[in-house]
């Protein structure tokens, strides 16, 4: 399985940014697929993620601002993030694990992507 981050960059508080993951070597549908984001000095905590029937989660802070989608005929996940703010910047990881319902622990997941840093400055 490899999973392959893109999109992530500088921008200024309030703007978006858009994250992608593609993946290959998997059956993608049968995938859970979950967006990580780790700032320094602090733990890896799932931000968002999408099972393969398409039920969600959003972590609280993020609710209303990110959006997951997932295209399970390209292999594609996307994270969509709107009016970001400061508090938002971390390296943001692709994660995936072959499960039909949602899971929210680092641990639970297999297949992870090398990192994309976004960095939002005030």
């Amino acid at each position: 399985v490899q999973l392959v981050e893109s999109g992530g960059g500088l921008v200024q508080a309030g703007e978006s940014l858009r994250l992608s993951c593609a993946a290959s070597g998997l059956t993608f549908s049968l995938y859970v697929m979950g967006w990580f984001r780790q700032a320094p000095g602090k733990e890896r905590e799932l931000t968002a993620a999408i099972t393969g029937s398409g039920w969600l989660y959003y972590l609280d802070s993020v609710k209303g601002r990110f959006t997951i989608s997932r295209d399970n005929a390209k292999n594609t996940v996307i994270l969509q993030m709107n009016s970001l703010k400061p508090e938002d910047t971390a390296v943001y990881f692709c994660a995936a694990v072959q499960r039909s319902a949602l899971v929210y622990g680092p641990d639970a997941y297999s297949n992870w992507g090398q990192g994309t840093q976004v960095t939002v400055s005030s």
